[in-house]
């Protein structure tokens, strides 16, 4: 069956009894129809609660599997007796109808309802789309009204945004042929990378986003001072459009796992993680929660650890790695078409590529952790043995998992492994980089102890920026690091455990409401497009408004 016939099957139970699960009062739950809502109560972690990490490899076509992992976990813990929920990101249009599919999972492990989830869901993601386009908007109108703030319309850095894979809009030319304006040169960024989606995910309360949207940097004047949105004041108007975005949507797993989804910014462009406050609620209620982040723990955890963690002083209790054989096979040079079957020599070449990524989380961030392997029915005994026989090797287990055929029952094993992880804790956690490092001694830490490069290269563009950015007071920001998803490189092609490569950083950008840097490495774009046969061209939709194609 295919996960929407599975879904279909489902009897969901009313959100408010889901709630109900993990001692949400009716009151704190804001329905959207029978099996959504916003929650409004405030976050207040218990001491003791415990946060699962769930990262994964470096991504390919084959498929990893790193949120149907979580769903699966979570529904697995639940069914050993521990009382778990679930923090995950909200999917992005753009891969929805591009090349990724959706993000709720699939088999006997989604997140429902799954239709509503992958498309227009609660409307966080329009609000965010509006209150960035309204500074925009204001930006625009300054400069028409006399311009005050004596904005010079070629140094405009604050872009315009849209949740759909649009190449057009990478370059555009605002006020063409408009009367009275000044022409200037502008580029869409897709939601999940813009600076509003980060602030929202980060922002505590109400009060703390407002401040976040008021230290947008926006553009600069003709002589060089920079302006903010505070100074527009544009952040009460932003901050009126987000108010009902800034709450954590509930949903449900097939298992009834409570299911916060909130927010949504992409890992390989932005810092790919569910919400501040998603999470903090998930902890407030449950005795374990397991959340995600994007693409492979070199772009995903390594932001979710040194970014995230270190804004809302957090710290993951165990870090599940996830894993296939397929992968595994791909990145040691296998044929794509025949991963089904069995190659040792190929599975040995690209195992390397799963044992770094145990490297970084147990050697440089100093946590406990267990690899998934994400099981497929062509895995073969020997390959499955020769997996956890390496693995074993740095004193970390690896166990077999069948999340999409039989969801939490496939994950139990997983479960008490990560328990006992957890029970056990006595962790070090420790930062890639130090608050008080400059910026490209940050950028080199990650680069050289996260992705194994040699050296890293700063442009005569990032390094201008850099420059100017320093009347910003950025000495103490953090960096999200813009690269490929595909490799630990910033080349897409060089697979498994590339060493002796320089990262080359083409340009730095300041998000001041966001409160990091972003360097944007080799050719990272942040308005992806879409592929040749983009996954909307495949979607079907009947007279009953069935959705067919929709993963």
């Amino acid at each position: 069956m295919t996960d929407i016939e599975i879904a279909s099957k489902v009897k969901l139970t009313h959100i408010v009894d889901i709630a109900k699960k993990i001692g949400i009062e009716p009151q704190d739950v804001e329905l959207y129809g029978n099996y959504k809502a916003k929650i409004t109560s405030k976050p207040n972690p218990k001491a003791n609660a415990k946060m699962i990490l769930v990262t994964a490899i470096n991504p390919t076509s084959a498929g990893e599997g790193k949120t149907t992992v979580s769903i699966g976990l979570a529904d697995g813990l639940n069914l050993i007796g521990a009382n778990a929920c679930l923090a995950l990101r909200e999917p992005s249009l753009g891969p929805v109808f591009g090349i990724k599919g959706g993000a709720t999972g699939g088999g006997y492990s989604q997140i429902l309802p799954m239709e509503d989830i992958n498309l227009h869901f609660t409307g966080d993601f329009h609000a965010i789309t509006a209150a960035n386009n309204l500074l925009c908007a204001m930006i625009d109108n300054s400069i028409f009204q006399g311009n005050p703030l004596n904005i010079d319309p070629n140094h405009v850095v604050f872009n315009r945004t849209l949740d759909v894979n649009d190449r057009a809009l990478r370059g555009v030319t605002v006020n063409d042929g408009v009367k009275d304006t000044i022409p200037h040169k502008e580029k869409f960024n897709i939601t999940a990378a813009c600076e509003v989606m980060a602030i929202l995910t980060l922002a505590e309360d109400i009060n703390d986003l407002k401040r976040r949207l008021g230290n947008i940097l926006v553009a600069y004047t003709f002589d060089g001072k920079p302006v903010f949105a505070r100074e527009l004041k544009a952040q009460d108007a932003m901050a009126i459009l987000l108010k009902d975005a800034l709450k954590p949507n509930l949903v449900q797993t097939i298992g009834g796992t409570p299911a916060f989804v909130h927010c949504g910014p992409f890992a390989n462009i932005a810092h790919g993680c569910n919400s501040i406050l998603a999470t903090k609620l998930a902890m407030s209620y449950a005795d374990y929660t397991v959340t995600e982040a994007g693409f492979g723990a070199d772009l995903g955890a390594e932001k979710f650890l040194d970014v995230k963690c270190r804004f809302a002083n957090l710290k993951p209790n165990a870090v599940v790695i996830v894993a296939t054989i397929r992968a595994l096979k791909l990145h040691g040079g296998a044929d794509k078409n025949n991963l089904a079957v069995e190659d040792l020599d190929a599975l040995k070449k690209g195992i390397c590529n799963l044992i770094r990524h145990v490297h970084n989380i147990k050697d440089v961030y100093k946590l406990p952790c267990v690899v998934a392997i994400n099981k497929f029915t062509s895995d073969t005994d020997a390959e499955t043995a020769y997996v956890k026989q390496e693995v074993e090797k740095l004193g970390v287990q690896a166990i077999p998992s069948d999340v999409w055929g039989k969801g939490g029952h496939g994950t139990t094993d997983l479960a008490k492994a990560v328990v006992e992880l957890c029970e056990k804790d006595n962790s070090t956690f420790t930062f890639a980089y130090q608050d008080e490092e400059d910026v490209k001694t940050k950028i080199y830490n990650v680069a050289t102890k996260i992705y194994g490069a040699k050296d890293v290269a700063f442009s005569e563009k990032a390094l201008q920026s850099l420059s100017h950015l320093e009347q910003l007071g950025i000495s103490k920001m953090p960096v999200v690091i813009a690269k490929t998803q595909y490799s630990f490189s910033d080349d897409m092609k060089l697979l498994g455990a590339p060493t002796g490569f320089t990262l080359q950083i083409n340009d730095i950008e300041y998000r001041g409401g966001a409160q990091f840097l972003v360097a944007i490495a080799g050719n990272m774009l942040l308005m992806p497009g879409l592929s040749k046969t983009p996954n909307a061209v495949n979607m079907t939709i009947d007279n009953e408004g069935k959705i067919d194609g929709l993963y």
